[in-house]
């Protein structure tokens, strides 16, 4: 199997998962317990915390361990809004993943304004059109990092720096970006950021929320003391462990990152460009991640071409896993201002350190006969 659809998920690494065995073995304590199994679960989250941390830039203390990048994304809507119980606007952008979409969308109905700030037609970030949205009554600004279906990068310290000179909560998805490019959170100017294990070759099931430790928060879930009060549930501890794990390794691979994953994911969308006539790139080509290429083949259906990249063992994406199998065009393309046509001819590929340039040969030697196959049929 030829494996580019690394933002949808990624390998484990294989040290992460030996660094997970022990707590799915004989370390197998509650970290709220007071006993020696206890004890060394806890430890082993705080140490969790510190590479998290260091990962993202930021202390330890300003990590919460949620479940996903779902769940961090919803607890920083939801505190914000409980801060701000007199203000009634969401700005976010029309790009988002749908982890914040879904939710401004329930906000919608609850008499909340949501206002989503345009892209130009390379997906990047209109700052004119953020700057005057941005109301007395605005409670929360949200802006990804990186968009998950182009790589597009955003401008978020800036963003955050005029938040933050109005008084606004300012939060960022930084699933996509994490592990990809340098975070320093610490010196942003951010109230909130997401973050996902599976992003960066750690486990399913975990994420974290970096909180900064001047702002006030209030939690998604309340029971016990867990997090220091910030997130109640028993911790996942193996995963939180295979978290920390993965962010370390990510963190010594940021410069592999930037150069050899980025070399091969340019070979492999200028092999494209070169071999298959009109084909075209979505999103700015200079100002995204290292690893994604959003690619539209004129002519197809990219259903049609993701069942014979199947059949070929190639695995890519129509767009975010999210909405695998919606029948509606993207909505980061249309928001980009590209018709139909091209939003569902559209394919992702996506790559990571465990792919090599030997599988980037092969994919450009299949993919031609692929695309013309489905160009015969469409």
């Amino acid at each position: 199997m030829l494996y580019f659809d690394n933002n949808a998920t990624t390998r484990v690494d294989p040290l992460v998962v030996e660094a997970m065995l022990p707590y799915l073995g004989e370390l197998y304590g509650n970290p709220s317990s007071g006993c020696r199994l206890g004890k060394l679960a806890a430890n082993a989250i705080e140490r969790a915390r510190e590479q998290v941390a260091a990962l993202l830039g930021c202390e330890p203390r300003e990590i919460v361990f949620t479940s996903g990048g779902t769940e961090s994304i919803n607890a920083a809507i939801g505190s914000a809004l409980q801060l701000n119980p007199g203000r009634r606007q969401v700005v976010t952008t029309a790009v988002e993943h749908s982890a914040m979409l879904k939710p401004c969308e329930a906000l919608e109905k609850q008499g909340y304004t949501i206002d989503r700030v345009a892209v130009d037609t390379e997906g990047r970030f209109d700052t004119s059109d953020f700057d005057h949205k941005l109301t007395p009554e605005t409670a929360l600004v949200s802006v990804m990092a990186a968009n998950n279906e182009t790589g597009v990068l955003f401008p978020i310290q800036d963003l955050a720096e005029i938040a933050r000179e109005r008084g606004v909560f300012f939060h960022s998805d930084a699933v996509q970006a994490a592990g990809k490019i340098p975070i320093r959170a610490g010196e942003m100017g951010i109230t909130y950021m997401s973050v996902s294990s599976h992003k960066l070759h750690g486990p399913k099931g975990v994420g974290a929320l970096y909180l900064n430790r001047r702002s006030a928060f209030h939690p998604l879930l309340l029971g016990g003391g867990q997090e220091n009060g910030r997130r109640a549930g028993t911790q996942n501890v193996p995963g939180i462990v295979g978290f920390g794990k993965a962010a370390e390794l990510a963190l010594q691979s940021l410069e592999r990152e930037a150069t050899q994953v980025k070399a091969l994911r340019d070979t492999f969308e200028n092999g494209v460009l070169e071999r298959i006539s009109g084909v075209q790139v979505n999103g700015n080509r200079t100002e995204r991640l290292p690893n994604t290429s959003s690619l539209a083949f004129e002519g197809v259906e990219a259903e049609s071409v993701l069942l014979l990249l199947e059949r070929a063992q190639i695995c890519a994406s129509a767009g975010s896993a999210c909405m695998s199998g919606s029948l509606h065009p993207s909505h980061v393309l249309r928001a980009m201002g590209f018709s139909n046509a091209r939003s569902r001819s559209t394919l992702r590929f996506s790559f990571s350190r465990f792919n090599t340039a030997e599988e980037i040969a092969k994919a450009l030697e299949l993919l031609p006969g692929i695309i013309a196959k489905a160009r015969a049929v469409h």
